[in-house]
């Protein structure tokens, strides 16, 4: 399928038209943490859904309602990073920055399920303490040095500057503090476009750590945000003089925009993950693995597994695991209803998904993230304590093929690891992200690993270990799989400064 330059812009379209209507006319003065403390609770009265509305009244510290203010704003902070503090000074505020938050997941996990309606409360706590924690610092940047008889090369990891940052509505606060530690962590400032239905809860956060950040003695403004987010304002952060760097997470079309940009990008787009299961598998410890991974917060992580091919002598085992540890198998009436429920059909040929190949269903975005249980009982089925759907189907059931971002998995069966591994990097699509599997025959893992080429490849554990979730390594909420940044931290929100010091400079120094 070739696209042209209006394919691609209608695309791009399609995917951040869903924008609210304006805040209200609120002002630009900034609010005084010192004299009116952020409250760190859900309102109730007649604000929707118990979520703060900031009409009318002074926007919080960081969020301004022009673009060119924000970023303003910003750029002065960052030279007052750099210039005025030293790395100890920075990893202190940091250090506070994560203790505000983890005092605060409770709170950001009810809030944030409210507003967006996706995922789970427990899951969302665990996944913002996550990031909190082992979000690196500074810590990760390490200056090479080249030493001998012609003098002394050194390379250093430098701040860009003021970096535009656009986030997505499934991991919203939790990619504000990921980004926001790396990228302070490196010496930059940061300007968020947040995802238009997640605005009130991203407006709490960086509220927050702008508040935390000056309370500690920094400057204001490192972190600012749109207060109306649109596809307008995304174009003018990425096309204004002083943003030296863009980073995105989310879909293919948001990604794709950015880098029509001309700017540095880093490109965090979707994912398919598929898992294998061969007959040499731990057939008990692959099903608890599987569980936890695409169950959590109901799969809107980019990492979950969302497919299953397993060899067909184990696939009974493993059904049967998956049954007895929680999940619940829909047969052919109720998949047929599910399909109705979650799906809808692609009447004008339109791409979405994890790839820009048009498919025969689109996923209905009202059932994204989910409970199962809620998804049981629209079908008609009454069952408690389920938190994952499985059904049995083929390589080509829209389930296998779409990014569908629900807890309902897809189980296919496949003659060998031969068939497995070739359907697996088919449904992965090239979006070169995450893949699992289960094995313990060494080279089945290696040979998969290398075919599938994904940037995290996750071998007889859930997905989450490859983003330090019960697994080694630290945490991230930007996946970099189209541009090649791979795993970020603050050391891909840097670029080199190469310093060589001949033996004539030394000599002239001494």
């Amino acid at each position: 399928m070739e696209l042209n330059e209006k394919d691609l812009q209608v695309i791009i379209d399609s995917v951040l038209k869903n924008v609210e209507a304006a805040i209200g006319n609120s002002s630009t003065t900034e609010k005084n943490s010192s004299t009116d403390p952020l409250k760190m609770k859900v309102l109730s009265g007649n604000q929707e859904n118990g979520l703060s509305n900031f009409s009318n009244q002074a926007l919080p510290s960081g969020v301004f309602d022009q673009v060119n203010d924000a970023i303003e704003a910003a750029y002065i902070a960052q030279r007052k990073w750099i210039k005025d503090y030293s790395k100890n000074d920075r990893d202190k505020i940091i250090d506070k920055m994560r203790t505000a938050v983890i005092d605060q997941a409770e709170f950001f996990a009810e809030m944030v399920l409210k507003e967006t309606k996706l995922g789970n409360f427990q899951d969302k706590v665990a996944k913002l303490k996550l990031t909190t924690e082992k979000t690196p610092g500074a810590e990760i940047l390490q200056t090479e040095t080249f030493s001998g008889d012609d003098g002394l090369t050194y390379i250093e990891q430098t701040p860009f500057g003021v970096i535009g940052a656009v986030t997505p509505v499934t991991n919203p606060v939790d990619t504000i503090i990921n980004n926001g530690i790396g990228m302070l962590a490196a010496g930059n400032s940061v300007i968020f476009n947040v995802h238009p239905s997640s605005k009130a809860s991203c407006t709490k956060m960086v509220a927050l750590l702008n508040d935390t950040i000056t309370n500690a003695g920094g400057p204001k403004n490192l972190l600012t945000m749109v207060a109306n987010p649109t596809l307008e304002t995304v174009e003018q952060i990425a096309n204004h003089k002083k943003i030296k760097l863009l980073v995105g997470t989310g879909g293919p079309g948001m990604v794709k925009s950015l880098l029509q940009s001309g700017k540095k990008a880093i490109g965090a787009g979707a994912g398919n993950p598929p898992v294998i299961v061969d007959e040499t598998a731990s057939i008990e410890k692959a099903a608890a693995a599987i569980i936890e991974g695409a169950s959590f917060d109901n799969n809107i992580l980019c990492i979950a597994e969302k497919e299953v091919f397993v060899v067909d002598d184990v696939a009974d085992d493993l059904i049967f695991e998956l049954l007895n540890q929680g999940a619940y198998m829909l047969d052919k009436n109720q998949l047929a209803n599910a399909m109705k429920l979650t799906l809808k059909e692609n009447k004008d040929n339109i791409p979405g998904g994890c790839t820009y190949q048009a498919r025969d269903y689109l996923v209905n975005k009202e059932w994204v993230g989910k409970d199962a249980s809620l998804i049981l009982e629209k079908i008609g089925v009454n069952a408690t304590n389920v938190k994952l759907l499985l059904c049995d189907v083929d390589e080509n059931h829209p389930y296998v093929q779409l990014e569908q971002l629900m807890p309902l998995l897809p189980i296919v069966r496949v003659k060998n690891i031969d068939e497995a591994i070739e359907q697996a990097v088919k449904c992965e699509h090239g979006n070169r992200h995450t893949a699992v599997i289960h094995s313990n025959h060494v080279e089945n893992i290696t040979r998969f690993a290398k075919e599938v080429e994904t940037t995290i490849f996750v071998a007889n554990g859930s997905s989450l270990a490859g983003v330090g979730y019960h697994g080694e390594g630290f945490a991230t909420m930007t996946i970099a799989g189209p541009t090649g940044e791979g795993v970020t931290s603050a050391r891909s929100f840097t670029r080199q400064r190469r310093t060589a010091i001949t033996n004539g400079g030394l000599n002239i120094i001494g």
